[in-house]
């Protein structure tokens, strides 16, 4: 049985908000500056989540299939040189596989039920 690899982006609300109404996204500010756009995986996503959205409430996580992306995802060395998916196209709304609010809670971001992160059908 196959099951696809999922991987997470982050987005602030109004930049999820612009993705749901134009279609297509290159990304946020770090994505346009660095010319891709950054995804974690599953593994990555929280410390992603606590070293650049730390303060940040209305985020939203969207997860979309690794294998659905082509050749425009790339693998790279990124943070402690651990590979990071980045994406050289915009990201389009037909990509998304779910999305879900991404709350800060006491103790940092409260992350959806672990079986979201698996691919598998729930």
């Amino acid at each position: 049985m196959y099951i696809p690899m999922l991987i997470f982006k982050i987005f602030r609300r109004p930049e999820w908000n612009d993705l749901r109404s134009l279609g297509e996204t290159a990304g946020a500010p770090i994505d346009l500056a660095d010319g891709y756009v950054h995804f974690s995986t599953a593994a990555q996503v929280a410390k992603t989540a606590a070293l650049h959205f730390a303060d940040q409430s209305d985020l939203v996580l969207v997860a979309v299939e690794a294998d659905g992306l082509g050749g425009a995802l790339k693998w790279e060395p990124s943070r402690d040189g651990a590979l990071f998916p980045h994406l050289y196209r915009h990201l389009r709304m037909a990509d998304v596989l779910w999305d879900k609010a991404l709350p800060l809670g006491a103790s940092g971001h409260i992350f959806p039920e672990t079986h979201m992160f698996s691919g598998a059908k729930a």
